[in-house]
């Protein structure tokens, strides 16, 4: 009798491990069906997470620039209940609970868009609590398709560097069209998009270029910050901007991108880039030469300075006193075919590098260059360019001679392209100094920010128009680098057709409006990108000193 009820007893545990054992598979099973198909509980509210169709873009550092949300649109179907009456309560009375729901709307419009029983959108971004509380309406005529919402989580900033997304889901102008595939594939959409920008860095030069071009009542100005070793371009700007969260006509009329796409005559900032290929040729070897500066006669043109600057400067004075005649008397001995070489190694004779889509093409004389056309050239007339052009032959310039193209996207050490040399390392290093010494003593000053070493050459250009040039209208543009002991980053900052007022000492040329921006710039940004100022530190000039006077003019 013990033994028979021993047994039942086994029988029954076993019976509900068995049992247990069953309902466990069958968990797993399922757990294991539900991973692989992505089945799950049906969708019973719009708050729902949905899985973006539109992979993410940051900046260098993990930043959001844009993302993508799930999002709804409201859309009016009148043939919804299928009985000519589209809607149970009425037009008023469905426009008055709309009303409630989105307070912007006009609520005698909608009516009225309601009456007329017409399909269409009668609103786009809708959010998942907006849509709920319209699906509680009661009204099939009123749909909520499922769409996907670009959100910029920086408003304007940096828009021309990204672009937007149009209502077909497809990128539009900047990197969002660059990257369109990549961001739509779903093998790939998961992973965010580093690109080479540093939000502090852009939004440090956004604010510093609208401060200048609104002392100055510019009507537009650019900026770009360049990493001279690897070409990534940390800031890029062009005002007046756009929001690319809000595309409207306005928006449309400032997606021109003044620095990758406009290209302008960029006067004296081409002067450092005429003295370099000198150099580099064997032109110039003893800086204590002078040349003539009156005005210089040749093919029935003259050219001439904007001011007398004396009967004759040695190449620093030049670079300090921005002077076109010796310019020309300095590519008169290097010669127009040697120059024009020099800038076609920089890239001055096609479009710029970098993936942007809007890449303005140079205007740039075809076939061999006069004499007459090199020494315009050289003093930056003659030739249009992208500001980032300059930038990029700046930091050829500064670097130690290496061109690189300028890239919208994130490097990682190690992995800079070698770009092709341009200027030996002798010739870079004895351009640190002359660029140095304009921000002491020349056109420059208004830049030179306290221990960060900064370099540059200012260029106030008229712009060309009908019958020649106009002299009410300059671009004005400094184009600068810092630490110039060590150079690590170009800036170049340009007001388009400023005006003397009173926060410029009613001036209008480079060395009071654009050469400030950058005054102010280097100090924001240079701590950010680990240049700390230090007043110990500099650029050895005890060799130029003895040239050049302390001082100096436009």
């Amino acid at each position: 009798m013990r033994q028979r009820s021993l047994s039942t007893a086994r029988l029954r545990v076993l019976f509900v491990a068995v049992l247990f054992a069953v309902l466990a598979a069958a968990a797993i099973l399922r757990i294991g069906y539900l991973g692989l198909t992505g089945s799950g509980r049906p969708v019973t509210s719009f708050e729902e997470a949905l899985l973006p169709p539109r992979g993410e873009i940051t900046d260098r550092n993990g930043e959001p620039l844009a993302r993508a949300f799930p999002a709804f649109a409201l859309w009016y179907n009148p043939e919804a209940l299928g009985d000519g009456s589209p809607l149970v309560k009425g037009p008023r009375a469905v426009a008055r609970e709309l009303a409630a729901i989105f307070p912007d709307v006009d609520e005698t419009e909608l009516a009225d868009r309601l009456a007329r029983g017409k399909p269409g959108y009668l609103r786009r971004r809708v959010l998942p609590e907006e849509a709920n509380r319209v699906q509680a309406i009661g009204e099939l005529a009123l749909e909520l398709p499922q769409e996907t919402d670009r959100h910029y989580p920086q408003g304007s900033m940096a828009a021309h560097v990204l672009g937007y997304v149009g209502a077909d889901g497809h990128g539009r102008v900047g990197m969002e069209a660059v990257l369109d595939e990549q961001l739509r594939d779903p093998a790939t959409r998961g992973q965010p998009v580093p690109l080479s920008i540093d939000v502090r860095v852009q939004g440090a030069l956004e604010d510093e270029l609208t401060r200048g071009m609104r002392a100055t009542n510019a009507i537009g100005s650019a900026g770009i910050v360049l990493d001279v070793d690897t070409g990534e371009v940390l800031a890029l700007a062009s005002l007046p901007e756009f929001d690319p969260n809000h595309i409207d006509q306005a928006g449309v009329d400032n997606m021109f991108n003044r620095v990758t796409n406009q290209v302008y005559e960029l006067g004296s900032t081409f002067k450092p880039l005429t003295v370099a290929s000198a150099i580099e040729n064997g032109v110039i070897t003893d800086f204590s030469k002078r040349y003539s500066a009156r005005p210089f006669p040749i093919g029935g043109f003259t050219i001439k300075d904007s001011h007398d600057l004396g009967a004759s400067l040695n190449v620093p004075e030049m670079l300090i006193h921005s002077s076109n005649v010796v310019t020309a008397h300095i590519v008169q001995d290097l010669g127009a075919d040697r120059l024009q070489k020099t800038m076609a190694d920089l890239g001055m004779d096609e479009r710029p590098y970098i993936e942007l889509p809007a890449r303005g093409f140079p205007l740039w004389a075809k076939g061999k260059w006069p004499l007459l056309r090199g020494m315009t050239v050289g003093y930056g007339h003659g030739i249009a360019v992208t500001p980032l052009h300059l930038a990029s032959a700046y930091a050829a310039m500064v670097n130690g001679g290496i061109w690189r193209p300028a890239t919208m996207r994130k490097v990682e050490p190690g992995h800079a392209p070698k770009g092709r040399r341009v200027f030996k390392a002798s010739t870079s290093a004895r351009m640190n100094q002359l660029l140095r010494m304009i921000a002491v003593y020349g056109t420059g000053r208004n830049a030179n920010a306290p221990g960060f070493r900064v370099g540059g050459k200012t260029g106030s250009a008229e712009k060309p128009g009908a019958g020649g040039y106009r002299k009410s209208s300059l671009v004005s543009t400094f184009a600068a680098a810092f630490p110039m002991d060590r150079p690590r980053y170009v800036v170049i900052a340009m007001l388009d057709e400023p005006k003397g007022t009173v926060a410029s000492s009613f001036q209008r040329t480079a060395a009071w409006n654009a050469a400030p921006i950058v005054g102010r710039l280097v100090p924001r940004i240079g701590p950010i990108l680990g240049v700390a100022p230090d007043s110990t530190r500099d650029v050895d000039l005890t060799d130029l000193d003895p040239l050049v006077p302390h001082g100096g003019g436009e």
